[in-house]
């Protein structure tokens, strides 16, 4: 993929101004309250305000990015770095957060200056949101609202990621991702365009995401266990997919077929 500057979405820019205008009290409250309505293992508000990392770090964000707007450099810097010692979730002041994000478990979270990230959206542990360049300006990336990133996953670069998007467990992104699209795999993919979202307006079944790795594998499976028997001079068994389609009947099979790039044509 080919990595692409995108503007900052129009709902992360609001959730932004949303923010600015609101006290620090309000939007811990509203950053509390998502917990107990995102997270069953959430039994009451005493363990969200006390034994929830995620929400502490962002309390300490919220302080440390109004001194950040107001021209305060180095204090805010140190309000970060105690945070992160203490929670070890990593946010620059200069981040900009909209209202009510989840931090799940919050072990390894590192959200970059130039991040923003809209309203209602869900980071789970160790998701980076990182740069790419070494020039101060905009290099980090832009996250609409109601976005769920998986554990482990990467967004580098100063991209945008559409509204109800889904980042997979584990993936790298470095490319744009559409309004309420899944993606999948290094670097990320998308797998499911269309929108999931629930009643709640989340789609939590990170269990039903598709996986093109596995999926292609078992097509090359299917088609070494199809070239053995067809060498012995057996009968093929029958595709899997439709006639005249590959395995799956998805197109998972075109990397398969396609010639290797060490190879000149004759």
């Amino acid at each position: 993929m080919v990595m692409s500057a995108v503007p900052r979405t129009a709902s992360a820019a609001a959730a932004a101004e949303r923010a600015a205008g609101r006290s620090w009290w309000a939007l811990l409250r509203g950053d509390a309250r998502c917990v107990l309505e995102r997270d069953p293992a959430a039994r009451s508000r005493l363990e969200v305000w006390t034994i929830y990392p995620g929400l502490h770090a962002l309390a300490a964000h919220r302080v440390a990015h109004a001194l950040w707007r107001r021209g305060w450099r180095y204090l805010p810097r140190v309000l970060s770095f105690v945070a992160r010692m203490v929670t070890q979730v990593d946010i620059h002041p200069g981040a900009t957060i909209g209202p009510r994000l989840f931090i799940d478990h919050g072990s390894g979270v590192v959200i970059g200056e130039t991040a923003e990230i809209g309203a209602d959206c869900t980071l789970y542990h160790g998701v980076t949101l990182g740069g790419t360049s070494l020039h101060a300006g905009k290099r980090h990336p832009t996250l609409g609202e109601r976005v769920i990133v998986g554990a482990g996953a990467t967004i580098l670069g100063p991209i945008a990621v559409g509204d109800g998007a889904r980042i997979a467990a584990n993936s790298v992104v470095i490319d744009a991702v559409p309004d309420h699209a899944t993606v999948v795999g290094i670097p990320a993919r998308v797998v499911a365009p269309r929108d999931r979202r629930t009643a709640h307006g989340y789609d939590l079944n990170h269990h039903l995401i598709p996986d093109p790795v596995g999926k292609a594998l078992a097509c090359l499976l299917d088609r070494v266990a199809r070239l053995e028997q067809s060498s012995q001079g057996g009968p093929l068994p029958p595709r899997p997919g439709a006639p005249g389609e590959p395995c799956c009947g998805d197109g998972c099979m075109d990397a398969v077929h396609a010639p290797s790039p060490s190879r000149r044509p004759e």
